[in-house]
């Protein structure tokens, strides 16, 4: 994880979603699990939440929003915002998960530009940029757009 520069508030973080993935997820200091999977959402391709493997072996899905990201883990304040398996399954058929996005063609304007090995988030959730087999990072905007999986003909 990166503090930022330049003219943007010192407190901003940005951080990939491998070192997000990486992340514990506490509560009152006690690990309950840790992330699996990170879901953005298909129109903003911005962050809704995690996939998060509990120590039950549960998954549960945990909204970006309802934890504090800090360098060495996410902090829940309520067992509450750990909402349950299903509702993993209603976020990731609304989201993209990185998960199956990573090694995908990444296009810039439609040609293709390389492929995606991770992202690059603020705190916030914001996706700000992608990182392409290189590894290079380029930043994300409208012009960006992940090719879809080729389907074969079976």
């Amino acid at each position: 994880m990166r503090v930022t520069s330049g003219h943007e508030r010192e407190d901003m973080f940005e951080f990939t979603g491998e070192e997000l993935i990486g992340l514990p997820v506490r509560l009152h200091g006690i690990e309950l699990g840790r992330p699996v999977d990170v879901l953005l959402d298909r129109d903003t391709m911005r962050t809704v939440g995690l996939d998060v493997l509990c120590g039950d072996e549960a998954h549960r899905f945990l909204p970006l929003t309802t934890a504090a990201i800090a360098e060495e883990e996410l902090t829940i304040y309520s067992p509450l915002v750990l909402l349950e398996e299903h509702e993993v399954d209603f976020y990731r058929s609304r989201a993209f998960a990185l998960s199956t996005l990573r090694a995908r063609p990444v296009t810039k304007r439609g040609e293709e530009i390389g492929r995606l090995r991770d992202i690059v988030l603020d705190r916030s959730g914001e996706l700000l940029a992608v990182i392409l087999d290189g590894p290079e990072r380029i930043p994300f905007d409208g012009t960006l757009g992940f090719a879809p999986r080729r389907r074969t003909a079976a």
